[in-house]
């Protein structure tokens, strides 16, 4: 009873943390404007595909987590709950490499990066990424192309069928095509992360031997600056590739193991971990992608602490207050340089007339 309690405790805060983070990065984006860029659409794309796989997916993988796999909704439910799961998965792969490739063109070639990453471009390349998620997550399982026998799994199942004997809503990995789906949607997605990354570190060195080259030895705080965003930039490829390595490696290599037999396993403790570890990247997303934004950090610090609407009444009442007194001191100045033109004036009149009565009146007679 304590470990049913625990383990439903910590999924629901997993599935919290999953949707908060997200939403939080969605409010980011769009209440500030120093975050409005194409780059960070991306990012956008990420939270919402992960959201959404708190939202719809997650919670039901909790419930059979916690009924130890039965479902009670039926078969055609099964394979649409697997289906979501498999294309939102897919698709926060898919939008990870999306990203790497477009850090990698924004420090690789930053001054072509502007004519190559256009607003259309981005929104077409979201577009193939849902639409490649979509291909192969519901065609594969509704045509039963992940079976041994090349049935669509599930089929035969009715309302209240769970308690049967190997009934269990899991996705079927039983023949070949199982390693096509696992190369294609995680391991050269992966070997194209690896890449760019590596030379983005790469480019970011040769950046950082530049700025060592062109510093004269004097200037000690340039160099302390340049290895500090050296140091700054391993760490944070470390960070983003190294969870996503942790958080789907063992997925897709057990599943890829498991799916060479002909035999539906039940689910277990080792089917467990894989499964919430691989969920849990879409928790970690929202801290590791965006985290190590400064612009981000701020926009987070605002909506958590609740200042961002007090800072921004606060940042118009002083451009008011700026704007009357420059107006004010403006009519004060223009005041004063009117009244010194006239005190000149008068002064040169009252010159010119003694000149003029000096000249023109003749003396009185002694």
């Amino acid at each position: 009873m304590i470990s049913m309690a625990l383990r439903w405790l910590v999924l629901v805060s997993f599935i919290i943390l999953t949707v908060g983070g997200n939403v939080l990065v969605c409010l980011a984006v769009g209440l500030s404007r120093r975050l409005w860029r194409i780059a960070n659409c991306f990012v956008v794309s990420l939270a919402v595909t992960d959201l959404l796989l708190g939202l719809v997916v997650l919670p039901f993988s909790a419930s059979v987590e916690l009924r130890s796999g039965k479902w009670p909704l039926g078969g055609t439910a099964c394979n649409i709950y697997i289906s979501l799961d498999v294309m939102l998965c897919t698709a926060s792969i898919l939008t990870l490499l999306a990203i790497s490739a477009d850090r990698y063109l924004a420090i690789s070639a930053p001054l072509s990066y502007g004519r190559r990453i256009t607003g259309p471009r981005v929104t077409l390349a979201m577009i193939a990424i849902w639409a490649l998620s979509l291909a192969v997550s519901f065609v594969p399982i509704h045509l039963g192309w992940n079976t041994a026998d090349y049935r669509v799994q599930h089929s035969d199942w009715g309302m209240g069928d769970e308690e049967a004997e190997g009934r269990y809503c899991q996705f079927e990995w039983n023949n070949n095509y199982v390693l096509i789906y696992a190369f294609g949607s995680f391991y050269l997605p992966l070997l194209l992360m690896c890449g760019m990354y590596l030379c983005i570190f790469r480019v970011a060195r040769e950046q950082v031997q530049r700025i060592r080259a062109a510093t004269p030895s004097f200037a000690r705080t340039a160099s302390t600056a340049a290895i500090a965003r050296e140091h700054k930039a391993t760490v944070t490829l470390a960070a983003v590739l190294g969870a996503f390595i942790i958080c789907w490696f063992p997925y897709f290599t057990y599943f890829a193991c498991m799916g060479i037999k002909e035999k539906t396993n039940p689910p277990n403790t080792l089917h467990s971990v894989v499964l919430w570890l691989g969920y849990f990247n879409s928790a970690l997303n929202p801290i590791l992608y965006p985290a190590f934004n400064r612009d981000f950090r701020k926009a987070y610090g605002e909506l958590l602490c609740c200042r961002g609407a007090s800072r921004r009444k606060l940042q118009l009442s002083q451009k008011s207050v700026q704007k009357r007194l420059l107006f004010i001191n403006r009519k004060e100045v223009s005041q004063k340089s009117k009244e010194h033109v006239d005190a000149v004036k008068k002064e040169t009149e009252m010159r010119n007339l003694n000149g003029h009565d000096k000249n023109g009146v003749p003396d009185e007679p002694r």
